[in-house]
Formats: structure tokens, sequence, C-alpha cells
């Protein structure tokens, strides 16, 4: 007996709690409850994948800076201070790779050690004037590189935003289990208790004892289930939004009310979809790659100019009086002759013809192959929409018949026991109403939460969020 008190004054306390908790919801207004719009905002604040996505968007908004200035001139300083010989020597060479020394000095006799100081200035301006629209294919990929991310970044909130409402439906429905699984070992325990006094009291067979002691182990099984299942969905729960806590009280009005604005009709239109509108995204960027990657085998025209300074600690008459020289350092690097040149040239690299169709095929086959994975995208979430649809119907089809189911298994129940009070019936009779009961308490219970899944489905396969969280 005394397990049996403690049985139900823990399910007392559990009602009276359940019943705090739906009389805070509807207050709205304490920091005790989580509400399913405190918990999205946490996951846009605190999720790392949504801090990546938007990394990564800019990242490409950089991109965009970095393509215009691509098309600037190329400007260039430089300056150079050197100390060593001069001896010439006709031939001829060739340029190889790797580092090359330029001696200007005549043609001595023989080989001499004469050294002194030197010095080279220069400035550059080299500029694509004209490209055949290769800057601007250049900054339009990169445009279409941040369009795409910016996509992606949009569509992982949404998805985040489902997956979260989601979970939190899911915890709603598990405390709601393991609130009736509570109710149901109360319940049975004091089945129990009856039937212990009727059997000691040789009304009863003594199985029926075995009986209920088989029940209400069974029921605090189904409580044990219960409190894991709820353990597994606040842990979701608590992964979607991006912490550790685990431990949440909820807004019990998705359990306790229908959504205020159901649609009217069944939708059908998922074009607005966040998904559709990346995958979409993806596609105009490739085919913005492939249009940069054609532009790069067309001629460029260039405005080139050049400015230049030289020192040297030669004399003007060395190449006649090989005494004609200074180790001085100043006397070296002081710049002594100036040219400069100006000009227009015209640059095409034929031999990137045949290099380059062939990468702008490859882009067109890989662009192809991201409009079959937007016609596949597509086509899922148009399927899911209609199932979603049906699925709202079922549901509050459902919700309309649990009050109905409800009160049937509790009349019998009712029924079942009283006859067994008499000796009118038996324990298998009663333990069998007793079952249907749970079962009719389980259904009524997650019955709202079900038509709020429905309408999620519809949201989440339409794209358009609003449709769930304008409910309330």
């Amino acid at each position: 007996m005394k397990t049996a008190n403690k049985l139900i004054m823990i399910c007392i306390i559990s009602a009276v709690s359940l019943g705090f908790e739906c009389l805070s919801a509807q207050a709205q207004g304490t920091d005790s409850i989580l509400t399913l719009q405190k918990a999205i905002n946490i996951a846009l604040n605190k999720q790392q994948i949504l801090k990546a996505k938007d990394n990564y968007a800019k990242s490409s908004a950089e991109g965009i800076t970095a393509a215009k200035r691509d098309g600037l001139p190329d400007f260039t300083l430089s300056a150079q201070q050197s100390y060593g010989t001069i001896n010439g020597l006709n031939g001829v060479a060739s340029g190889l790779p790797g580092l090359t020394a330029i001696v200007a000095g005549p043609v001595a006799p023989s080989q001499n050690w004469n050294a002194a100081f030197g010095a080279f200035y220069a400035s550059n301006i080299d500029w694509n004037i004209f490209s055949f629209g290769l800057q601007r294919a250049h900054v339009a990929e990169a445009k279409g590189f941040y369009n795409r991310d910016a996509a992606d970044l949009e569509q992982e909130k949404f998805q985040q935003q489902v997956k979260v409402a989601g979970a939190y439906l899911n915890l709603l429905a598990a405390q709601r289990l393991h609130y009736s699984m509570n109710i149901n070992l109360w319940r049975v325990s004091q089945l129990r208790d009856v039937i212990l006094t009727r059997t000691q009291n040789g009304l009863n067979p003594g199985v029926d004892s075995a009986i209920a002691n088989s029940e209400l182990s069974r029921a605090r099984i189904a409580v044990t289930d219960a409190i894991n299942y709820e353990q597994i969905q606040a842990a979701n729960l608590a992964m979607q939004m991006g912490i550790n806590k685990q431990s949440f009280s909820l807004d019990s009005t998705y359990i306790n009310k229908l959504p205020a604005r159901l649609p009217g009709q069944p939708l059908d239109d998922v074009s607005k979809n966040p998904q559709l509108t990346f995958f979409s995204a993806r596609v105009k960027s490739s085919e913005l790659t492939a249009n940069y990657l054609s532009k790069i085998s067309l001629p460029r025209v260039s405005f080139f100019g050049v400015l230049q300074e030289r020192g040297s600690g030669f004399g003007t008459n060395y190449a006649n009086n090989f005494t004609d020289f200074s180790h001085d350092y100043l006397n070296g690097v002081g710049p002594t002759r100036g040219n400069y040149l100006l000009g227009i040239g015209v640059s095409w690299d034929l031999s990137n013809l045949g290099r380059i169709a062939s990468r702008v095929k490859s882009q067109h086959f890989y662009s192809d192959g991201l409009m079959n994975e937007y016609n596949y995208l597509q086509n899922n979430l148009t399927n899911q929409l209609e199932q979603s649809n049906k699925q709202l119907v079922n549901a509050l089809q459902k919700y309309r018949e649990a009050p109905i189911q409800l009160k049937a298994a509790s009349d019998a129940y009712e029924q079942k026991k009283t006859l067994y009070s008499n000796g009118l019936t038996t324990i298998v009779d009663v333990t069998q109403t007793l079952y249907n009961l749970n079962l009719a308490e389980t259904d009524r219970d997650i019955a709202g939460n079900g038509v709020w899944q429905a309408l999620l489905y519809i949201a989440a396969s339409s794209g358009d969020l609003n449709l769930f969280i304008n409910q309330l």
C-alpha cells in the first residue's frame, strides 16, 4: 500500500505540474517557458552551421570587390642597387626560368675585376583596356558565387527553423505521452489494490493478483520507456538549437489548441521554397562561370607605359679608359639617365582555344547536372506538399474522433471495473478495457499535436514558414 500511495502522489504532482505549465503557457510572459519562437531565435543565433554559411556568404561578397579590382591597371614600382663588374662578351643567349642577371658593358680584350655601384629605378603600368567582356564576366561570376552562398544561408536558416519546430512538437508529444503513462500507472495501481483485496478475501481467484501485478509492472515499464523517449526528444531539440541544456518547459498551446488559421484549400505552389531558390542559384552561378571561361580565350588589348632611371659608377669613357670608374656609393646609385615608353598592344593566346573550349563544355555539363538536381527537388517538394495536405485532413479527422473514442473507452472501463467488483466479469476483460482506455488517452493527448505537425509539413514543403509560425 505504501508503494501505491507513493505512485498516487507522483501522478498527482505530475498532473498539477502539467496544469501549471498550461496556465503559464497561456500567460506567455515568463522566462521559464521556452516558446517556439524563443527556440527558433536561439537556434538562429547559436547554430554553428549557420555561422559557417554566413561566413561563406561574406567571403563571396569580398570576392565581388576583388573581381572588380582585377580590372584596375597593374602599377608596379621597383628599385635596385647593386655592386659588380660589367665585362661584356659578344655572343647569344636564351632566357631560361630562374634567376637572370643582366650585364651591360663594353667588350674588353681581357677579363678584369673593375667594380662599381649601380642603380635601376622603374615604374610600370599595364592595363587591359579591352578584353571582349572578360572583366564584366569575371565580376558577374563573383556575384553569382555570392548569390549562391547567400541563398544557401537562407535555405539553411529555413531548414533549421523547420527542424527546431519539428523537434519542439516531438518533445511536446513525448512530454504528454509521459504524463499519460503516469496517469495509467496510477490507474493500474488503484485497480491492483482492489484486486488484491478481493483475492485476499477469497472473492476472486488468486491468479487475478498475479495478472494485476503483471499489469502494474507493464505500466511501470511504459513510464520508463516514455521517460527515455522524452529524454531523446529533449536531446534532439537541444541539438537543433545548438545548445547543451536538455531540460525544457514548453508551451502546451500546440497540444491544447488548434491552429487559428488553417489553409482554406490545398496548397500546390513550391516555387518560393528557399531550397529551390538555392538550387536555382547554383545553376545560375555555374552558367556564369561557363560564360567567364568562354571569355578567357579571346584577345586582349592592353595599354602599357614604362618610366626608367639608371645610375652607374662607371664613367662615360670607360670603353676607352678602363680606369674611368669610381667605388663611391653615392656616385654610383644616383640616377643619371632616364627613359619612358608608352604603347598599346594586342595579345591572343591561340593555344587556349582548344583548352578553354573543353573547360566550357565541362562546365555546361555540370550546369545540366545541377538543373537535374533542381528538377528532382522540385518534384519531391511537390509530392511532399500534396501528401502534407492529405495529412492535415487526416489529422483533423483524428482530432475530431479522439474525444469520442476516449469517452467510449472510459465508459467501457468503468463498466468492466464495476462488473468485476461484483464478480460478474473476469480480470482479462478489465485489463483489455484498461489498455483501450490508455490508448484512447494517448490518442487524445497527441491529436492536436498531430494537426500542428501536419501544418508544419505543409509550411516546410511550400517554403512559407509563416503558415505555421503566425498561428497563435
